[in-house]
């Protein structure tokens, strides 16, 4: 297997990949479809106001229902049109081009730490095999003490749930919480996704629900 972000490389094979996922989201909340499931049990889990990290945000859906819904919202992603997108469909939310592996938010000015960071859409399927443990950690790093990191992805796309949860493991993280929805159906081994709900290691509990 070539070590490569899967992203990269389709877009490098199909340069107007990013276009057309863009106006595939934009066409499915014209329909009225339901995009914002993830977001949804982000909200339920923050305080208002809460300062939310939207990881691999893509053209913004995720974070902008979080945005509108009161919290103070950074997102992410490698590919700049979809940075773009999020910009032009979802103004309000601080969005950045950066790498997930790398990621050094106090470098580019942001200090403050955050008290959720989701990573949706399958985000960690597309990351080389080989950065998937320091994208967990360095999204670990971007958390408060009592912050909590969600992570879903499809179990068949190549990474396996044991996996995951040992790179979470490495990285300082426990799972709180293991789902098979973002509606909270529970997770079975064999559930088709995956929603983990991941705490650093040393954090304790603040007793506020």
């Amino acid at each position: 297997m070539t070590d490569e972000n899967e992203w990269l490389r389709i877009i490098r094979d199909d340069p107007d990949h990013s276009s057309w996922y863009i106006e595939r989201f934009r066409s499915m909340a014209a329909a009225g479809d339901d995009l914002a499931g993830e977001a949804r049990l982000i909200d339920a889990m923050v305080p208002r106001g809460a300062r939310i990290l939207d990881a691999g945000c893509g053209p913004g859906r995720v974070g902008g229902f979080l945005s509108e819904a009161g919290h103070d919202v950074v997102g992410v992603d490698i590919d700049p049109q979809l940075i773009a997108a999020a910009e032009e469909d979802h103004p309000g939310p601080t969005w950045l081009v950066d790498d997930l592996a790398t990621l050094d938010l106090p470098a580019r000015g942001i200090h403050e730490g955050f008290d959720a960071v989701v990573c949706a859409g399958n985000v960690m399927t597309f990351l080389a095999p080989s950065t998937t443990g320091a994208v967990l950690d360095r999204l670990r790093h971007h958390l408060r003490a009592d912050g909590r990191l969600v992570v879903g992805f499809g179990t068949n796309r190549g990474y396996p749930v044991e996996r995951f949860l040992a790179d979470a493991h490495e990285a300082g993280l426990t799972a709180e919480l293991l789902l098979s929805t973002w509606s909270l159906r529970p997770y079975r081994p064999d559930a088709d996704f995956v929603v983990a709900i991941l705490a650093p290691e040393d954090a304790r509990p603040t007793g506020d629900g």
